[in-house]
């Protein structure tokens, strides 16, 4: 009998019904690396493609303006199956925690028409001042499409 706690179960691909809202994203020629797949890195700034875009496509995000901003904290993916040029990527978004100041997205990609996850990952935002960089309440705009993605 052993005393160490079990491995945490390892994370598997997710269907489309595990999320809330989808974007359509074009992979490009410059996302494949040199073993013919797009490369790790890009999977995050689809990420923040999927999520960015609905919030300011819904009215919750002012980019260039707006006094709230989120920044980034924390950032996690898990691998399944490739995705490369010229693949259509679906990226599906939800929320999974939702604070006073931060939200935890998460996010699958899936390649065009796949019914599971290629990759699914999260990130957490904490929205903060955009002067100050402090930390302030969501804005109840902002709230209000976050509840709709829960």
């Amino acid at each position: 009998m052993s005393d160490s706690p079990a491995a945490p179960a390892r994370p598997q691909p997710e269907p489309r019904s595990a999320y809330k809202a989808f974007r359509t994203i074009s992979t490009r020629w410059m996302d494949n690396d040199v073993y013919g797949h797009v490369n790790n890195v890009v999977y995050y700034s689809w990420f923040d493609t999927a999520v960015n875009a609905h919030l300011i496509e819904h009215g919750a995000l002012d980019a260039h303006g707006g006094p709230t901003i989120g920044l980034v904290i924390e950032t996690q993916c898990n691998y399944f199956a490739p995705l490369a040029f010229p693949q259509t990527v679906e990226a599906g978004i939800r929320v999974a925690q939702l604070g006073s100041s931060s939200v935890r997205y998460e996010v699958g990609l899936f390649a065009a028409g796949a019914p599971v996850t290629a990759a699914r990952g999260h990130f957490i935002h904490v929205y903060v001042d955009r002067a100050t960089r402090r930390p302030v309440p969501l804005p109840a705009r902002l709230r209000s499409v976050l509840e709709e993605l829960r």
